[in-house]
């Protein structure tokens, strides 16, 4: 297993230039960590490191190749919650996301149903969330066990914060051999979940994780909020059981990569990465 980066370590920069500042840090995996659907005004500046999904995947793997970096996963997180319109990042570009990954040989496609925030969606009962996460999920899973893709849902929402939530829209979809989960040790955490429960009860359905470790300030927002993007301090030196996460899940055969979600100095991910090698090889 490798531990790899988000393409998101130095703001208002492109891909590209995240690349080379991921490879200068000693990292050979990275992310496609922000996509859009169509252009982007900020990505053709150089400002963003988003990639969009109708460019050449083919393009994008030479980027990579040429930093000698391996593509780990294609991130394609959705706001699954809210009304179908075409605004919204919704199914659409879940399978476009699927379509490009397959292109190139890439595994897994990232996403979630993230916070509602219509009053449409904050009205929602949870077996309403449950239908409405499934039904846009129905044709992306259809089409990623074609392509032999996999869907992994990551922590990041009212649903996929608890381990039953994950359940239900797996269930509601019949458990499509393609749909997975992406294990998210600070998300998880933060949304009241016991990570090393979760690890446990979905080990066999995980193929991807993102590690964060979060200090004593987090708690009182437990279960108030639906995950973070980043940490920014060590992994292990946090309050969450980030060595227990690893000692379920060393020895899965699923799990290739994995990402540090954490901001901050090159030291900061090496000394994080060493930490999951260790006690991943331990």
């Amino acid at each position: 297993m490798k531990v790899g980066v988000f393409l998101a370590l130095e703001p208002y920069t492109s891909a590209e230039h995240n690349l080379k500042l991921a490879k200068e840090a000693g990292f050979t995996c990275a992310d496609i960590t922000d996509t859009h659907s169509g252009g982007s005004m900020f990505a053709s500046a150089g400002l963003s490191a988003s990639i969009s999904l109708d460019s050449n995947p083919f393009d994008v793997k030479r980027m990579f190749d040429k930093y000698g970096m391996e593509i780990m996963t294609i991130s394609a997180h959705a706001s699954l919650l809210e009304a179908s319109h075409p605004a919204e990042f919704q199914t659409k570009e879940i399978m476009q996301a699927i379509r490009f990954a397959a292109a190139i040989g890439v595994r897994d496609v990232v996403t979630t149903e993230t916070y509602p925030k219509s009053d449409w969606a904050k009205g929602l009962s949870y077996d309403q969330c449950v239908f409405t996460c499934a039904e846009k999920l129905y044709q992306p899973c259809r089409m990623a066990d074609d392509y032999g893709v996999n869907v992994i849902f990551e922590p990041h929402g009212p649903l996929t914060d608890s381990i039953s939530g994950i359940g239900d829209v797996m269930e509601f979809l019949g458990n499509p051999k393609s749909l997975g989960v992406n294990m998210d040790t600070g998300n998880s955490w933060l949304g009241g979940t016991d990570p090393v429960e979760l690890a446990k009860t979905y080990k066999d359905k995980i193929y991807h994780i993102h590690w964060k470790d979060l200090g004593e300030e987090w708690l009182p927002k437990r279960g108030t909020i639906y995950g973070c993007g980043f940490s920014t301090i060590e992994l292990g030196t946090g309050c969450i059981d980030v060595k227990g996460v690893i000692d379920v899940l060393k020895d899965s055969d699923k799990i290739h990569y994995s990402t540090l979600e954490i901001a901050g100095s090159p030291e900061l991910l090496r000394a994080s990465a060493d930490y999951v090698y260790k006690h991943w090889n331990a």
